[in-house]
């Protein structure tokens, strides 16, 4: 096959649309394959919502049959306990990995929550320090300077830096400035600051206590006065799946701004990235399109389809597996849930997912007996947790209330609603895989993906932790709390550790799969997401990530990106560099006597 392209990018999702406006933007051409299909502008998007009346958040969007898209809702828990797991992602493991993720244009990224926390500079040692885990390549200070590429590329909203130095530890320079100013603080935040902000609270697993602070989430996502005068937040409270006035980052945000060498082609199902045996250079790809197989090769491959898919592309071409680590350390942020009702109302359902937390558990000494936890404070009442607006007007209709009854008691109720969400940090462990499920085929008749997934004692011991802080909290608020995972069908992740019942929600942050390392024998890819085994072969995307750390991973993906980009770029250049042909030296002559 000639080379055809520079570079070809499988998937169009947060880490491909990055990756191909920078080789685009250097006059690179580059070609993207997208197995999903174009999705419709936010407008229509929230349109085809409202006309379903709700859905799972892959519900809104056009899906490929070809590339389905694995969902929450295929998951059900059982009223002995346990799970039984349907859809495109078959799980073989004692829990679930509880997250889905987006198969179209602009992929997961579409629907995210829109918040984007740094990790702390602890999450990347945590082998070192804390003898779990394992620790990165690189540093925070590696990645600073692409932190602040990712946080203008995205248009990041956040206070002074001083709050995230004071709160998080972050280690931002005095002058630095985000380059949006916050977005407001919700009724909830202002709320739980004024009772809260001051006060401590016991960690079991921590030798004192800590100081509690209501601090802002960093946002993608446009508020009063937008820097770029884009739309901004309306607070529809509908950033999952959608938000209707288009003021959260997406990827198509981005993709507008790609370069004419840039060729994006939908419905594009790669199925094997091919290798040259001899040198071990990626010659390309194989793909699916309109029903028919078709061939592209490029100077780079780059792969940014999802850590799972990633994951399973590598398998199915038997690529890059020389560690035996693809697949392997599958992660997420295991989100324990904790909700309840508020003394007078606070305003829920409104605003973004989340627009502040409580930041003093994500790190110190006691994360290593526990699995540190980053707080979220909830503006969505209880719909999480499976508890919000239709489920509370069933049950009270149930109950026989109607008219002007059921209205102020519906309100009373719904507008005291409040919930935490306590993401923990879950260690890379080879046993949490992805693997090719050898019963099971797509429908283009290639290996569906398989999870084995558990969480360890360490994780559990943090859910214990993060439920006796939730207790002192709800007491310092005093509000009631309504907490409880029944076995049955809304909680399929739900165990028992030390014989207390938790219950847990995936937070769609999947990593690991393709993990980065400083050695080929450990390692999936080294610190430019480079796979060790095919020097033109990339693995891009949280999949990289040996740890997550507390904090949502997408700008550590975007920075990832970014930082690689620049890599390949520079491989493209070297390619192109002509020989340098010189002349032997002159041998001087010399003399016969």
């Amino acid at each position: 096959m000639s080379a055809r392209w520079d570079a070809i990018v499988v998937g169009a999702g947060f880490a491909g649309s990055l990756v191909a406006e920078r080789l685009g933007a250097h006059g690179h051409r580059v070609l993207v394959l997208e197995a999903g299909r174009h999705a419709p502008d936010a407008a229509r998007t929230a349109e085809a919502l409202r006309a379903a009346g709700g859905g799972p958040p892959t519900s809104p969007y056009p899906h490929n049959p070809d590339a389905p898209s694995p969902d929450v809702g295929d998951l059900t828990g059982l009223p002995g306990g346990g799970f039984r797991a349907t859809g495109h992602l078959r799980q073989y493991g004692p829990l679930p990995y509880a997250s889905g993720y987006l198969r179209a244009n602009g992929g997961t990224g579409l629907l995210w929550t829109g918040l984007v926390p740094r990790m702390h500079p602890e999450d990347f040692r945590t082998r070192t320090l804390l003898g779990r885990g394992r620790d990165w390549p690189i540093g925070y200070a590696d990645l600073e300077p692409h932190y602040r590429a990712a946080e203008r590329e995205l248009g990041v909203a956040a206070a002074d830096a001083e709050e995230q130095r004071g709160a998080v530890g972050l280690p931002l320079p005095e002058d630095y400035a985000f380059p949006q100013a916050p977005l407001p603080a919700s009724h909830l935040d202002q709320r739980l600051a004024r009772a809260l902000d001051g006060r401590l609270a016991h960690d079991p697993a921590m030798a004192g206590p800590a100081r509690l602070a209501v601090t802002g989430t960093p946002q993608a996502r446009n508020g009063p006065g937008a820097a770029d005068g884009g739309a901004v937040c309306e607070g529809s409270a509908s950033c999952v799946p959608v938000c209707p006035t288009g003021a959260k980052y997406t990827p198509l945000r981005t993709q507008a701004r790609w370069a004419d060498g840039v060729e994006l082609r939908t419905e594009a199902v790669v199925s094997r990235v091919l290798a040259d045996p001899a040198t071990g250079r990626a010659t390309g790809v194989e793909y699916v399109e309109g029903g028919r197989a078709r061939l592209a090769s490029a100077e780079v491959v780059v792969l940014a389809a999802h850590a799972i898919e990633n994951a399973r592309l590598l398998l199915l071409s038997g690529l890059a597996n020389r560690s035996d680590q693809v697949g392997r350390n599958l992660m997420d942020h295991p989100a324990l849930l904790t909700w309840g009702l508020m003394p007078r109302p606070v305003g829920p359902y409104r605003g973004p997912g989340s627009t502040s937390g409580l930041e003093a558990f994500r790190f110190g000494p006691a994360r290593a007996r526990r699995a540190p936890f980053r707080i979220e404070i909830g503006n969505w009442g209880w719909s999480w947790a499976g508890g919000g607006v239709e489920a509370e007007s069933a049950a009270m209709i149930a109950q026989g209330l109607r008219g002007k009854e059921l209205r102020e008691r519906l309100g009373d109720r719904l507008g005291r609603q409040f919930s935490l969400q306590f993401e923990l940090e879950q260690p890379a462990d080879p046993a949490n895989r992805v693997t090719l499920d050898p019963h099971r085929r797509d429908p283009l008749g290639l290996p569906a993906p398989a999870v084995h997934y558990d969480l360890d004692a360490y994780v559990r011991e943090g859910m214990a932790s993060a439920r006796a802080v939730s207790d002192q909290l709800f007491a310092l608020l005093g509000a009631e709390d309504h907490t409880a995972y029944p076995a049955g069908p809304l909680w399929p992740g739900r165990l028992e550790h030390r014989g207390v019942a938790h219950g847990y929600r995936g937070a769609g942050h999947a990593g690991g799969t393709h993990v980065m390392g400083d050695a080929p024998g450990t390692s999936v890819v080294d610190p430019w997401q480079r796979c060790w085994d095919h020097p033109n072969l990339y693995a891009v995307g949280c999949g990289s990530m040996p740890s997550l750390g507390t904090s949502n991973p997408s700008l550590t993906m975007a920075a990832l990106a970014l930082r690689s980009a620049e890599r390949m770029h520079q491989d493209l250049l070297e390619l192109r560099r002509p020989a340098v042909v010189t002349d032997p030296p002159l041998v001087p002559k010399t003399e016969t006597p």
